[in-house]
């Protein structure tokens, strides 16, 4: 499936990139987290369970199982905190 992938902040930095389109056989959130882990080095470690960051599919915030279209855009950011 053909998706677009965007990094955020410290993800952007480890990743080296800011965004990509992934073609990755995956249907849900949990599998394309697990197929990006694969990839091994900053993947693994930033995307580690247990660690923070949030995802947005359609700009919007998901998590889990949340399915997966063609061509949906995901945003793969760290938590935002403001005053």
């Amino acid at each position: 499936m053909k998706l677009r992938l965007h990094y955020f902040a410290r993800l952007r930095e480890a990743f080296a990139t800011a965004e990509e389109t992934a073609l990755a056989p995956v249907q849900t959130l949990s599998e394309l987290l697990a197929w990006l882990r694969q990839r091994g080095g900053p993947w693994a470690e930033e995307l580690a369970p247990g660690r923070a960051y949030r995802v947005a599919i359609n700009q919007q915030l998901v998590e889990g199982e949340a399915p997966l279209h063609e061509d949906d855009e995901i945003a793969i950011f760290p938590p935002v905190t403001g005053g």
